[in-house]
């Protein structure tokens, strides 16, 4: 049992669900628990048939290079229209036009027209889908659920069925393709998939905090959300951080086809079990996240998480056994995720209202806007030294960004302890060592 603020008592699962009490947010927990099963089956088929056509560690990284680029460039401008148009709208276009995507691709495979060309162009519109998809989706959580106290948690719910669907889809398309020898089953389960979220989202009843507003010219808002970012200290730390954990470490599962193939000589169901271990850890680490009440840990979440990173990735490079492997690849699987959904939180937390659409969409460009420049230097870097001496530098590499991060920590809190004791989360005490006056001060440098 937990005891809340209230002095009132709850089980452990009723405090990770909390969120739920929702109804907007169950339906979407529902449909886009069920879509995500179908978009980590597409990634794993997407990284086999790559690997399968080309042979080549440069390739792997190459096509998350296209997919993502188009996010690190128009998730700025997706960001001024989810502050300032339905997101509802937005997503259940995004939605279909993912489906789509799924189905041609599924098609092209199935009648054997696939090649790398194609590969690449449906991985650039894919990109082109989620830079409009990804930070809508992220702004649209706090329109769905109406106790802002219970943000945090919804947050962690979300990173719960990502995780959730990582550690069943790659499971999956491991096993379909190993019994029917293609990657076209996968791709249209993936599209059928999309069913689900575009059902809930037409399900949804929006009544709460959602308000209509006049658009402003786009370069105007995408100005004016840089300069908003830019000027609060936490938040542009946040974000430098993230960019910077994105580029050394998310680039690790672009190379898991070689640990399974050439490493641990396997198959496309050993790419799925090393998959679903880092799915593992990534769901364990959001339960984790679950259960948490005190904003005030996220940011030693984040280094805890960094570090787990580290070491986790570090050893798993050094293993040539499989079930060793396994073991092992949960801790990175943990560490990523901890920390990417720290973040989002303290973002979530401290952000205007009016500009969350426009700090979520900068939060998406850091973190998945960034990772093709990873991906492909990854990639690149493996071919010349080695898939498991990159991981090494990987891991090394993050460590030395856990550093600068733990070094901004007590400047973070300092600046969004007074965004907390105006919101309600944390209760007004008496100031510590920094006046009102060189709060502002430090927020302006």
């Amino acid at each position: 049992m937990v005891t809340n603020n209230n002095g009132s008592q709850k089980s452990t699962i009723e405090l990770i669900l909390r969120a739920l009490k929702h109804k907007n947010y169950r339906l979407y927990f529902s449909g886009h628990g069920t879509s995500l099963i179908g978009t980590w089956m597409q990634q794993l088929a997407m990284s086999w048939l790559v690997y399968r056509l080309t042979n080549s560690a440069f390739y792997l990284g190459l096509v998350p290079f296209c997919s993502q680029i188009p996010v690190f460039l128009g998730a700025p401008i997706a960001g001024v229209f989810a502050d300032h148009c339905s997101k509802r709208k937005i997503l259940i276009t995004t939605q279909i036009l993912s489906m789509v995507q799924a189905f041609f691709l599924s098609a092209l495979v199935f009648f054997d027209e696939i090649n790398l060309v194609w590969i690449i162009v449906l991985s650039v519109l894919i990109g082109l889908i989620n830079a409009f998809d990804i930070p809508t989706r992220q702004a649209f959580v706090y329109e769905i659920v109406d106790d802002e106290e219970d943000l945090p948690n919804a947050i962690a719910l979300n990173s719960l069925i990502f995780n959730t669907a990582r550690l069943i889809g790659p499971t999956l398309a491991g096993i379909l393709i190993a019994i029917t020898k293609n990657e076209y089953t996968c791709f249209f389960i993936n599209g059928l998939s999309f069913l689900a979220v575009i059902f809930s989202l037409t399900a949804m009843k929006l009544t709460h905090r959602v308000h209509k507003k006049e658009t402003p010219p786009i370069l105007q808002g995408l100005k004016d959300g840089i300069k908003y970012a830019y000027d609060f200290i936490p938040i542009r730390t946040v974000l430098v951080f993230t960019a910077l954990i994105s580029v050394l470490s998310v680039p690790y599962t672009v190379l898991m086809p070689i640990f399974a193939r050439d490493i641990l000589h396997g198959d496309s169901r050993t790419l799925g079990l090393l998959t679903s271990s880092i799915g593992i850890g990534a769901l364990i680490g959001a339960i984790f996240l679950a259960i948490q009440k005190n904003p005030r840990k996220f940011e030693n979440i984040v280094v805890f998480a960094a570090c787990v990173f580290s070491f986790g990735v570090i050893g798993f490079s050094f293993s040539k056994v499989l079930w060793l492997s396994l073991a092992i690849v949960i801790l990175p699987g943990f560490g990523l995720m901890v920390q990417s959904a720290s973040t989002n939180i303290i973002l979530q937390t401290i952000v205007d209202d009016d500009k969350r659409g426009r700090v979520m969409s900068f939060h998406v460009m850091a973190f998945v806007g960034t990772a093709p420049f990873g991906n492909l230097l990854a990639g690149f870097t493996a071919e010349k030294i080695g898939a498991p001496h990159t991981l090494v530098l990987c891991g090394l590499l993050t460590f030395c960004v856990m550093l600068y991060f733990l070094y901004q920590v007590p400047r973070i809190r300092r600046l969004i302890h007074p965004i907390y004791v105006k919101k309600g989360i944390i209760p007004e005490v008496a100031q510590g060592l920094n006046t009102a006056t060189q709060i502002a001060a430090e927020t302006k440098e």
